[in-house]
């Protein structure tokens, strides 16, 4: 054990510190690290080094290159710098790199050298030129500050959502700052800058002087400064050579140290990453001497594997001072904090024989670390090169581990830790390999068709795949044919028809919608091909496919009336025709222009071979002329009545013979025109009119229908008199209504019908009507019997 923490350092009395070295870098540089611009991600990212020719005298004619490599030293991608000087490299949280160049324009690559974007931080920075740049990170994001030839700060928070910033003036800033740095207070950046002993909190609105407590006398220049990675602590080196130590808000001091060196050093930088301070399981287990229950059960583990009695010894120790619990979750919080897989194997092997004397420990934990553990050695590999802390793992999280193994293009590892971990497919493998095609896509020296049947073959019906989302990538790469192809395997033709019209495909669009059955998808793609085409080639599309056709008329019928007229027109569909001018005379405000379209309507229905519909609209072109000289005449209101209505309207306005003249030139029946004189009289209640009427001739619907008339006017006076004109086969009906029961009664049983009898029996009632119901069941029983 001593000779494991022979790389400890101690730092006071309380922490020891240790470094391990991860990969023995063998990139190839063509330049000293020195004469570079470098940028190294957080989180085991990738590297990006820049030769700063730009301070450099070389020749006009050499431009730099851009080299990324991964953390290990394997190269990810190497291109030519052809833009402006660059200040400042960094990245993102998302793995991008940001390119700060001098005249305020950040070029943004991705991982692979690829250029993704540019965004400008603005005229006055582009005025002033930069003179330094900083890429920090926050919880909201990445983001970029600058100072500019002005002597002023201009930062974004966030890039992915860019707000430029213009930070307070600092008074009598006459040259750059000695150094500065960014901070995060309080979901706000801040600018901290040191302007010779002075330091300046510079927040949206205000710019502060601020002094580090417990600074040493004597300092009259601060040379660098650093904040940790979680900005809660910060780093000042000053011309007296001493280093502060303390927290961000410059309030409480940790620690002030002489390093007995007054240059000023090239870079200074907070590291939490492999030179880490020693977790407080690992010291209690490693340290020298330690009785620790973690330290008791490695030693314990090793001396079973020899098989010595010291095992026991170890053992029983550990459980009579009822620690073993914590000795199994020493070891296995220590595992999680081990780089090298011997040292993990070891203490998970003492947690594991702990685990044994213990009856109801949860596994949990253990299992979930020794998965961590072969994720982070998979990970840790040089050929992949991410060289994560359990810690960061952890806050990373394993979704974001997956996007940057996609990033990187490690499908197959990615793959294979979702199928360990058991991921739910569409948060796992599904998502990878969804990520996978659209990267296949863009293999331009591959044919279309052996494309896309290579993705299917790999993707088939797997659960979260969008085959659309594929299909948009491979178009955004230029290749048309071949999204039309990957979107044949879409399912869902609501993903397919819009990038078909994107894709300016509208007539394999319409097809799509139109096999899907969803008619507000096939109007969404009739409206673009409204627009898309001319109107004669518009028209033609549409008589090819006959469902969107008969949809579209539909839409006209509300909204475009005169397509609609055209629609007809160009199919020769008179009938049709006809009816849209049935219609359009109702829109007709004056009687000219109405009995026009009615003309037209007929002459369209004749076209059609509708004699039928041609007669009755000219039939109703006579009937608004006669209503239009019935205003002219008599006054009141006929216009846009029936014929009917108009009738009575007459015969109610004692217009006798103008309503049977109207009724032999329209052939009303017989029957139909009783009918209206009988209800327009009722109406009237003119009885004694009524009464000539029904005595003029035999009436063609009876009596019973003036009984019933009479009733409804609650008149039972004049409805007696028509009772007694009604026929036998309805007379028993006619005097229940008038309320003669007892005649209803002799009637029925006079014709003894059992119906009848039932029906004026129905009628009965007990207190008046006692006697007649006796009748009527006698005669009922009669009439059964026979």
């Amino acid at each position: 054990m001593d000779c494991y923490t022979a790389n400890w350092n101690p730092l006071g009395d309380s922490a020891f510190y240790r470094k391990y070295e991860l990969y023995s870098m063998d990139w190839d540089l063509k330049e000293e690290l020195k004469d570079c611009l470098v940028a190294a991600a957080p989180y085991g990212g990738p590297i990006a080094l820049l030769r700063n020719c730009w301070r450099k005298e070389k020749a006009a004619s050499v431009r730099p290159v851009l080299e990324i490599y991964s953390a290990s030293g394997v190269p990810l991608a190497t291109l030519l710098w052809k833009s402006g000087p660059v200040v400042a490299l960094g990245w993102s949280a998302e793995e991008e790199l940001l390119c700060v160049q001098e005249d305020g324009a950040v070029l943004v690559y991705g991982l692979h050298g690829d250029f993704r974007r540019h965004f400008s931080m603005g005229n006055e920075v582009l005025q002033n030129r930069v003179l330094d740049a900083r890429i920090f990170h926050t919880e909201f994001g990445s983001g970029v500050a600058i100072l500019t030839g002005a002597y002023r700060f201009t930062l974004s928070a966030n890039v992915g959502d860019l707000k430029l910033r213009r930070m307070p003036e600092v008074p009598s800033l006459q040259s750059a700052p000695s150094c500065w740095t960014t901070l995060c207070h309080d979901r706000v950046a801040h600018i901290l800058l040191a302007v010779g002993p002075d330091l300046y909190l510079l927040d949206h609105a205000t710019c502060s002087a601020v002094t580090p407590a417990g600074l040493a006398p004597g300092v009259s220049s601060f040379l660098q400064m650093a904040v940790s990675f979680t900005y809660r602590y910060l780093a000042l080196f000053t011309d007296t050579g001493y280093i502060w130590m303390g927290t961000a808000s410059l309030k409480e001091k940790l620690c002030e140290f002489n390093c007995n060196i007054r240059a000023p050093p090239k870079q200074m930088v907070c590291t939490h990453e492999f030179l880490h301070e020693v977790p407080v399981a690992s010291e209690e287990i490693f340290k020298i001497a330690s009785m620790a229950p973690g330290a008791l059960l490695l030693e314990a583990q090793k001396e079973y594997e020899k098989e010595s009695q010291k095992a026991d010894e170890y053992l029983r120790e550990i459980q009579e001072l009822g620690q073993l619990i914590q000795a199994v979750q020493q070891c296995i919080e220590a595992a999680g904090h081990e780089h090298q897989p011997d040292m993990q194997k070891s203490l998970l092997r003492a947690a594991s024989f702990g685990k044994c004397f213990l009856d109801r420990f949860p596994p949990d934990s253990f299992v979930r670390m020794c998965q961590d553990l072969r994720v982070l050695n998979a990970i840790r590999d040089y050929h992949i090169g991410i060289p994560l802390t359990y810690s960061q793992y952890k806050q990373l999280t394993i979704q974001v581990l997956l996007d940057r193994l996609v990033l990187r293009r490690l499908y197959p590892l990615a793959i294979q830790i979702c199928e360990y971990l058991r991921l739910p497919e569409v948060q796992g493998v599904s998502r990878i390999l969804a990520h996978w095609a659209c990267y296949k896509v863009q293999q331009k020296d591959v044919s279309d068709e052996d494309v896309a049947r290579a993705i299917n073959q790999k993707l088939g019906d797997t659960p979260g795949v969008s085959y659309s989302d594929i299909a948009a990538r491979a178009y955004g790469c230029g290749r048309t044919e071949l999204a039309i192809k990957l979107l044949e395997y879409e399912p869902r033709s609501g993903e397919q028809v819009p990038l078909l019209l994107k894709m300016k495909r509208s007539k394999l669009a319409l097809s799509k919608a139109i096999e899907s059955g969803d008619t507000d998808l096939v109007f969404t793609v009739l409206l673009h091909l409204k627009n898309e085409l001319n109107r004669g080639d518009f028209f033609m599309t549409l008589r090819n496919q006959p469902m969107a056709l008969s949809l579209y008329r539909q839409f006209c019928k509300h909204q475009e009336l005169d397509t609609l007229k055209d629609l007809y027109n160009q199919d020769d569909n008179h009938q049709e025709l006809g009816s849209f001018h049935i219609r359009a005379s109702y829109a007709e405000e004056r009687i000219e222009g109405r009995v026009a379209a009615l003309q037209t309507a007929a002459d369209a229905f004749y076209k059609a071979k509708n004699e039928f519909a041609a007669k009755a609209t000219e039939d109703q072109m006579r009937l608004l002329r006669l209503q239009r000289r019935l205003e002219d005449e008599l006054g009141g209101q006929f216009l846009d009545l029936s014929l009917h209505d108009t009738v009575a309207t007459l015969i109610r306005g004692g217009h006798n013979k103008r309503a049977e003249q109207l009724a032999r030139d329209f052939r009303i029946p017989d029957k139909r025109l009783w009918w209206l004189k009988l209800a327009a009289l009722a109406d009237l209640e003119d009885w004694e009119e009524l009464e000539k009427f029904s005595k003029s001739k035999k009436s063609p619907i009876g009596y019973l229908p003036f009984v019933e008339i009479c009733m409804k006017q609650h008149n039972k006076y004049e409805a007696k008199k028509y009772a007694s004109r009604v026929g036998p086969e309805q007379k028993v009906k006619a005097l229940l209504l008038v309320g003669d029961v007892a005649q209803a009664a002799d009637v029925a049983i006079e014709h003894r019908n059992e119906t009848e009898l039932s029906l004026v029996l129905s009628h009965c009632t007990g207190a008046t009507d006692g006697a007649t119901a006796d009748k009527i069941q006698r005669a009922r029983a009669q009439v059964q019997k026979k």
